[in-house]
Formats: C-alpha cells, structure tokens, sequence
C-alpha cells in the first residue's frame, strides 16, 4: 500500500442521512406552525455533520442546539431525560455544564438518533421555540429518517408549550 493513500474515517452519521433529519424536521415545524428553527446534526462523537438555520432563527439558537445534541450525546439519553433527572441535582448540573465547558443545555431538543439494532448513531438538536416544539420537530425529523429515537415520542403536551 502505497503512503499516498488517505484512509477514511467510518461514519456513524451519514451527510445523506442527516439531510433527510434536517428537511423533515424543519418541515414539522413549518407544519406545526412553529418559530424558526436551528437544527444541529452530530455524529456520534460529538462532530457537526449539518447546521442548517431558518431564517428570523436567532443568532444564539445554532450553540443551544449544538449544547442540546452534545448533552444528550454525552449522556446517552434525551436531553428531555437528563433535565428531568436532574431536576432536583443543581450541583451535578452545574457540574456537568464546567466539564463541559458550558456546552451541555439540559432542556428538551436534544434527541438520540438510534440504528436498527439501538445503538447510538448521532444526534439532532434544535433549538428556536418552546423546548418541547423543538423536540418533536427533532424526534420527527430521526423517524422520517427511518431511525428510532430516544425519546421515542414527544411529551404528550407539547403543542401547549410556551415560551
């Protein structure tokens, strides 16, 4: 084998496959009527695959969905999960958030991007309305993907969340 040959990485989260996420999220959230959208796409170690922003979405919004997947990736659960878990630990927390170096954002929107046999492939977040819009556009966009999720349903409010 020659030196001139570059090795590739393996791919956890496919360009392809996070384009599909991307599109289908922001079409539910276009037809949930909900504010514009930034929706972040990791693989599974923590790497931005797409970042795609709709227009009128704020300029905070890409490092909230960023903080939201790299959360839930660091966890290995939802980020609706890590919040509810946490809700009563301020401590670990805040602990959490200084190893992470402020990155992890313990609220709704971050969803587990899961393979056939469940392992964990990557991760969308979305950050842009109510935590719990964001999240069901993100849990819509991963089965329109033809993957599971986790969580694998949105809270059953979620339409009623408010910013």
């Amino acid at each position: 084998m020659s030196d001139h040959y570059v090795h590739r990485l393996q791919v956890s989260m496919p360009l392809a496959t996070a384009e599909q996420i991307v599109a289908a999220a922001l079409k539910a959230g276009e037809e949930a009527k909900l504010l514009p959208l930034t929706v972040a796409v990791l693989d599974a170690g923590g790497n931005i695959v797409l970042l795609k922003r709709q227009d009128g979405s704020g300029n905070l919004r890409a490092d909230v969905a960023i903080g939201k997947a790299w959360g839930a990736l660091g966890m290995g659960i939802s980020s609706r999960t890590i919040r509810d878990r946490l809700r009563d630990r301020p401590a670990f927390q805040g602990a959490l958030a200084a190893a992470s170096d402020g990155r992890f954002i313990p609220v709704p929107g971050g969803v587990l991007a899961l393979s056939a046999g469940g392992m964990v492939i990557g991760a969308v977040g979305i950050s842009g309305d109510a935590s719990d819009k964001d999240e069901y556009a993100a849990i819509m966009g991963v089965h329109a993907a033809g993957l599971a999720s986790h969580p694998e349903n949105p809270a059953e409010n979620w339409r009623d969340a408010g910013l």
